[in-house]
């Protein structure tokens, strides 16, 4: 085999080799998504709780970057948090400020630091989006939330 053809096989078997590595292993990247659906509510709070949307969430060393959509609120949004539960499902404090459309459709954005524990839970399915409205579960005005799952 001639020198070119060896240099050229060396070539061939590294992208090969590679070609199986994703991408956010090789960035470092984690990307999760949620599906921003009712809060639990009563049936006097029924009426005022509705709407839906979804978040993409990328960690990005400590910083967790949300962007996301929402539509149908029946009144409009005011805040959204991201907050941190004990397990998927189970609320828990807020532990970072996104940011709002105030409109009943629109849009989320912003980034929160995470500990390294709050990146953990992350990875574990314990935080989650909450978008509040003027309407909403009487007590905060929570209307929807989704848990960030891979």
């Amino acid at each position: 085999m001639t020198r070119s053809r060896r240099v050229v096989m060396m070539f061939v078997l590294a992208a090969v080799a590679c070609a199986g590595i994703p991408v956010a292993a090789q960035s470092g990247d984690d990307t999760f998504t949620a599906r921003l659906e009712w809060v639990p509510t009563t049936v006097r709070d029924r009426p005022n709780v509705t709407g839906r949307g979804s978040a993409t969430a990328r960690l990005s060393g400590a910083t967790l970057s949300v962007t996301g959509s929402f539509e149908g609120l029946a009144a409009p949004a005011t805040v959204v948090r991201l907050h941190e539960g004990v397990a998927i499902g189970a609320r828990g404090p807020a532990i970072g400020d996104l940011t709002i459309t105030k409109a009943a459709s629109g849009t989320i954005s912003g980034s929160v630091t995470l500990t390294a524990a709050q990146a953990e839970h992350l990875r574990e399915g314990k935080l989650y989006v909450q978008v509040h409205c003027e309407k909403g579960v009487e007590e905060d005005g929570s209307t929807l939330w989704g848990w960030l799952l891979r």
